[in-house]
């Protein structure tokens, strides 16, 4: 016999795709950060609870997940760290950097198995759909890490709103990749005057390039400032160019 399924009690979102989301001071300790469930996932209910620091999260055969966890793992742009060895990989290499050129490709390449022993994806069709609204609204982007051949290498998605940008997923179809797509995401977002990227939940993994713990107070009072700031939206990739790898790490 299994154990028996255990019960959480969280507010379930109703049909009204503007109505406000519960205060994130509301969402559990265990798991850390359930605010809520239910709801869809229409562009005007994602851009909500993203402003409100709000991300969805859950596997296929469950309702749509809504979560605020406390701390909050964040980059600070102008702060990005490269380890020693990172650096010497890089500094000689012949890649670049580029965004929204393949978008799909990005969101498809995240969505694929880690390895031979991961059965699934967080990334279901519905996920992928509604991600893919948000790139043609002009507030998702795909960071792209391409080799002098075009290939694409490594990358990763999120959404900008304002100038406060939420990462969602990366990949490395090479050693490097991802973390050659989030220090190119840094560099540009420091100019642009984006002094966050939410990374949602903590690893090791992001600790290595800098990555910080704040309490979701804080976040939540940064992210109420950045998103209501004027920038562009619509495409990054004119914007952002071709930011060659080594630039990153040299000078």
């Amino acid at each position: 016999p299994g154990r028996r399924p255990v019960r959480i009690a969280v507010p379930f979102l109703g049909d009204e795709v503007d109505a406000p989301f519960p205060p994130a001071a509301s969402a559990l300790r265990e798991p850390n950060g359930l605010l809520a469930a239910g709801g869809d996932l229409e562009l005007p209910r994602l851009l909500n609870a993203y402003r409100a620091g709000a991300f969805p999260w859950f596997m296929p055969g469950e309702p749509i997940l809504w979560w605020s966890p406390d701390p909050r793992c964040v980059f600070l742009t102008g702060e990005m760290h490269v380890p020693r060895r990172l650096r010497r990989d890089l500094r000689t290499s012949t890649w670049r950097v580029e965004a929204d050129r393949a978008f799909d490709d990005v969101l498809a390449a995240c969505a694929a198995p880690r390895s031979d022993h991961d059965a699934g994806t967080w990334i279901t069709p519905a996920m992928a759909h509604a991600y893919g609204a948000l790139h043609a609204a002009g507030h998702a982007h795909s960071i792209e890490v391409r080799d002098a051949e075009d290939t694409l290498v490594g990358g990763l998605y999120g959404v900008a709103i304002g100038r406060m940008f939420f990462a969602e997923s990366m990949f490395s179809a090479r050693t490097n990749g991802s973390k050659a797509a989030l220090l190119g995401l840094a560099r540009r977002l420091a100019t642009w005057g984006f002094p966050i990227v939410d990374a949602q939940v903590a690893s090791g993994h992001l600790f290595t390039l800098g990555a910080k713990l704040v309490h979701r107070g804080e976040f939540l009072a940064a992210v109420a400032t950045l998103v209501d700031l004027q920038d562009v939206v619509g495409s990054w990739t004119g914007r952002f160019g071709a930011l060659p790898v080594p630039a990153l790490v040299n000078g």
